[in-house]
């Protein structure tokens, strides 16, 4: 339950104000969307695109060490927040 309850903190946080959640929360101001519909969809794509990530980490691990792949992760995200404060 602690494992669970952290990668849910995690991923929940990580998600608050993202791009998924903008669109999502667009796609609920339509007024001929089913709210429900709307609701099924945003969650299946979430559900996924995660899948798809436990399957390629998983397989990644196998190969590349996961100190590698924690560092290369960081180096990606620095990287990509300073490109995101320079635009």
């Amino acid at each position: 339950m602690k494992i669970f309850l952290m990668i849910f903190g995690a991923v929940f946080l990580a998600e608050l104000g993202d791009k998924t959640q903008i669109a999502t929360f667009l796609f609920a101001t339509e007024k001929g969307f089913s709210k429900f519909v709307v609701f099924l969809a945003s969650s299946s794509a979430l559900i996924t695109t995660s899948a798809i990530a436990v399957i390629l980490g998983d397989l990644l691990s196998k190969y590349v060490s996961p100190n590698i792949i924690k560092t290369v992760s960081g180096v990606v995200f620095i990287v990509l927040g300073v490109l995101i404060l320079l635009k």
